[in-house]
């Protein structure tokens, strides 16, 4: 069963007024962290399964694209949570869900690797270096698509439909960023295992912006 179908509902199928639903709102969100922790281990345990490949170095763009992947993921788990939280569209909430639960999977992943790799999960080198010119696509000290920390109170902060269209804005910035890196990853790396694990990110991103982008369109229409 999904964590939203824990949400109080009236006879008719329509949720009830959000006083109501608040304490099982919680009780969702608490099964949600629960499925994080459970993807977060099935991440780990997926990335140690697969073949050695060879070990990628400290500075290798295999290593820097799974330390800035799982912090550019960090980000978009967070505010998949809050849209999952305190959305009031039914599916903002779900694509909430689902980016968070996904992600957290990757990132188990990708950290998977580097322990893998014996390499520190964070290293020393600056964000984006693995890419050449990559340092140049910071801006103000974020990675390529990734909120600023304004823009993540902003967020926090908001409710109501008001919510709902930002994180829907954000998550579409969010995403195309996340796509760019990973199309610089494919670009530069042979490692199969790597190459298919950042395929897949890619695809389901990709689906997740055509769901973002109706979303948005339908609440704001």
């Amino acid at each position: 069963m999904s964590a939203l179908t824990t949400l109080d509902e009236k006879p008719d199928g329509a949720p009830r007024a959000d006083s109501a639903r608040r304490p099982a709102a919680q009780f969702g969100t608490a099964v949600v962290a629960i499925a994080i922790v459970i993807g977060l281990l099935l991440g780990y345990a997926g990335g140690l399964l697969t073949p050695d490949l060879n070990r990628p170095g400290d500075t290798s763009a295999e290593a820097g694209f799974a330390r800035d992947m799982t912090t550019h993921h960090a980000q978009a788990v967070e505010m998949g949570l809050i849209a999952f939280k305190h959305g009031t569209d039914r599916e903002v909430q779900t694509i909430g869900n689902d980016i968070a639960l996904g992600q957290q999977g990757d990132i188990g992943i990708m950290q998977a690797w580097l322990r893998s790799w014996e390499l520190d999960p964070t290293g020393s080198e600056p964000r984006m270096a693995w890419l050449p010119d990559g340092t140049e696509m910071i801006r103000d000290g974020l990675m390529p698509g990734m909120a600023t920390a304004e823009q993540m109170t902003q967020l926090r902060e908001a409710r109501g439909t008001e919510l709902d269209v930002l994180f829907l804005e954000l998550m579409i910035t969010h995403h195309i960023g996340g796509i760019h890196m990973v199309d610089a990853l494919l670009d530069q790396s042979d490692e199969k295992d790597v190459v298919q694990t950042a395929q897949t990110m890619k695809n389901t991103q990709q689906t997740d912006l055509t769901n973002l982008r109706n979303a948005l369109e339908r609440i704001k229409g």
